[in-house]
């Protein structure tokens, strides 16, 4: 089988290996199982790899190198005007000569993807749409379109869209799924430390404005001036770090919130397995990796109520579901400190993300390609 991707992950080249963000290129490596040959369509840029890039496994891979781009503003939509008939025939050419087309979405790449499919009705696809497929929620135009034109049974034939959550009113075309990071065989008990008295959380996710780590600094603040011994761990690089270190030093809270900056899956593991609470207050999401991955070793996920996160959660049963309002969000957290209730809690968020392991993952994405 030949395999095309379609996506707008940025990509490097050292030594004749491919290397980019790991959650989708360990993703990918699943898939790439599956096929005899890839065609990965994206973009390529100059640079070394950093701590959490990796490269794809021993497969056979012809890449396709397209220019970066966006419309985030009048420059670099006057640019991209002229990147794009290029990008649109290389998409063209790699799904003319694939049996099966994947698209990640959404993104600038998966909109463009999206629109070419339609001239390719028989051949079989998936879409992986990574982003928050709930109909009510409020996104950018390029988004709209994109669910729009997949949930389109006339435009988007013989595809499969996995999405995350369950939503009424769908197409034929939309699955619910799921995403994975650890294995069966990393499958432990946990053992937390549930008298102790003071509390771990940790915080994973890019440092900007959408992810809110800010209110998570804030939310344990608010815990400390209640007399809560409380530490936060965040694991993250991005445009807010400045302002987390200026606001962590203004209030003294050096001592209690610590940023590590980019960190591999091994390091993070043990973060998370001697954390009480994962906490990621963010504005929008698709499947939050860190939620289930912080659920899978015992923390209680503290989390907003956008895309699937209440279902996850089980409508706030194995969780903490948040309204941004900081009094009554630590308030709600604060039941968690009794031990027994947090001992109650903390099992039912293993047994559930535990259900999520690579292996039932390979499985149903092996069903898919095989169908």
């Amino acid at each position: 089988m030949k395999f095309t991707v379609i996506t707008h992950v940025i990509h490097l080249k050292r030594d004749n290996q491919y290397f980019g963000y790991a959650p989708y290129i360990r993703e990918m490596n699943i898939w790439l199982k599956n096929v005899d040959e890839a065609i990965i369509v994206a973009p390529l840029v100059k640079g070394d790899p950093t701590a959490i890039d990796i490269e794809y496994g021993n497969h056979d891979i012809d890449f396709w190198k397209v220019p970066n781009f966006n419309f985030l503003d009048i420059g670099n939509s006057f640019k991209s005007l002229f990147k794009l008939p290029v990008i649109f025939w290389k998409i063209f050419l790699a799904m003319k000569k694939s049996d099966h087309i994947h698209l990640r979405c959404p993104g600038n790449m998966g909109l463009l993807g999206c629109i070419m499919q339609i001239f390719f009705p028989s051949k079989k696809k998936t879409v992986k749409y990574a982003g928050n497929w709930d109909p009510k929620s409020k996104q950018p135009l390029t988004y709209r379109m994109q669910k729009w034109i997949l949930n389109n049974t006339f435009l988007t034939r013989n595809m499969q869209v996995l999405v995350y959550g369950e939503w009424e009113n769908q197409s034929k075309n939309i699955k619910s799924f799921f995403t994975a990071t650890y294995s069966d065989n990393e499958k432990e008990a946990v053992k937390k430390d549930n008298n102790s008295i003071e509390k771990t959380f940790i915080f994973v996710g890019t440092l900007v404005r959408g992810k809110n780590p800010m209110y998570a600094v804030k939310l344990v603040e608010q815990l400390i001036k209640n007399d809560n011994k409380v530490l936060l761990h965040i694991f993250g690089e991005g445009i807010e770090r400045a302002s987390l270190e200026n606001y962590i030093k203004k209030n003294q809270l050096e001592e209690f919130v610590f940023l590590h900056g980019n960190q591999n899956k091994d390091i993070l593991k043990q973060f998370y397995k001697k954390s009480h609470f994962v906490i990621l207050p963010s504005k929008s999401e698709g499947w939050p990796k860190a939620i289930a991955e912080g659920m899978f070793w015992g923390c209680i996920p503290i989390a907003t109520k956008v895309s699937c996160l209440p279902y996850m959660l089980d409508y706030g049963e194995r969780g903490v579901l948040i309204d941004m309002d900081l009094k009554n969000d630590v308030s709600k957290i604060e039941v968690f400190f009794d031990e027994e209730k947090f001992s109650k809690t903390s099992k039912l968020a293993i047994d559930w993300s535990q259900n999520y392991t690579e292996e039932i993952f390979e499985s149903e994405i092996t069903k898919l390609l095989v169908k």
